[in-house]
């Protein structure tokens, strides 16, 4: 039956909230109809349970800060399933919100250098949202995040054929719809107190002196933060296919200056 009512919500993570709060709420409901069983004078079940509630809360003061922040979360929403997170030192993808812990499924981790699933899943207490900051990278009015690539060409190469280079195979590999995420960002942002700010429509490069013997080209994009690392080297092996088919226009750093 819980299941047939969650099948009415079209968001996976509002169901999975609906079928764990009401378990939670037929399990009390029925503590409740076995006390009033045993104890069938309320004077005495009461001051039973109260006695007994506080002997509980003692022995079970971590698990209940857990379950407060089980219901903290699924009010105020810090992240919930299915949301890309980072809390302490943990990274990854919310798979479960139980009553007393989170369950992520990691990506990148310390064997990886990029998001890629690790394979590894991590588990903390609820009660950590309280003491540290959630990283959401995937909140539901703007599920997306400005990313770049980098790479490095020496001070002699055409700089304004690498920018269009790199703009137009940004451009592909993200398609049409970074504007229209543009405007859904300068939306929100008009709502806060925080002045405008200048946000491009489009991929944007950006050139850096390096401290050495080359230039820094950096483009950024808006991406989708599941998409992220299949994006991201797409734009590297095509600026670089595209880039190293004009030797003439296109100088790289040679040997240990790389």
């Amino acid at each position: 039956m819980i299941r047939v009512w969650a099948l009415r919500l079209s968001d996976a993570a509002s169901r999975f909230n609906l079928i764990q709060s009401t378990r939670l709420l037929v399990g009390l409901t029925v503590i409740a109809i076995v006390v009033s069983i045993v104890f069938v004078n309320w004077t005495t079940a009461l001051v039973s349970l109260g006695i007994f509630s506080v002997m509980v809360g003692l022995a079970v003061q971590t698990s209940l800060s857990n379950l407060f922040a089980w219901v903290y979360i699924l009010v105020r929403r810090p992240y919930q399933v299915g949301d890309r997170i980072r809390i302490d030192n943990a990274t990854g993808d919310v798979i479960d919100v139980g009553y007393l812990d989170t369950t992520l499924w990691e990506f990148g981790g310390q064997y990886l250098s990029t998001d890629h699933p690790s394979g590894r899943i991590i588990k903390f207490p609820n009660s950590l949202v309280f003491s540290q900051a959630v990283y959401n990278y995937s909140w539901p009015l703007f599920p997306y995040i400005w990313n770049e690539v980098r790479l490095y060409v020496a001070y002699g190469s055409d700089l304004e054929f690498v920018a269009d280079t790199l703009r137009e195979v940004a451009m592909t590999a993200i398609g049409e719809d970074m504007a229209q995420h543009v405007d859904v960002y300068r939306q929100l942002l008009a709502r806060t107190p925080v002045e405008e700010i200048d946000v491009n429509e489009k991929p944007m490069v950006i050139f850096r002196a390096h401290e050495n013997t080359w230039i820094e080209a950096i483009v950024r994009f808006l991406v989708e933060p599941k998409q992220a690392g299949a994006i991201k080297t797409r734009i590297l092996t095509q600026s670089l296919l595209r880039l190293n088919a004009e030797p003439d226009r296109v100088l790289f750093p040679k040997g240990d200056a790389r």
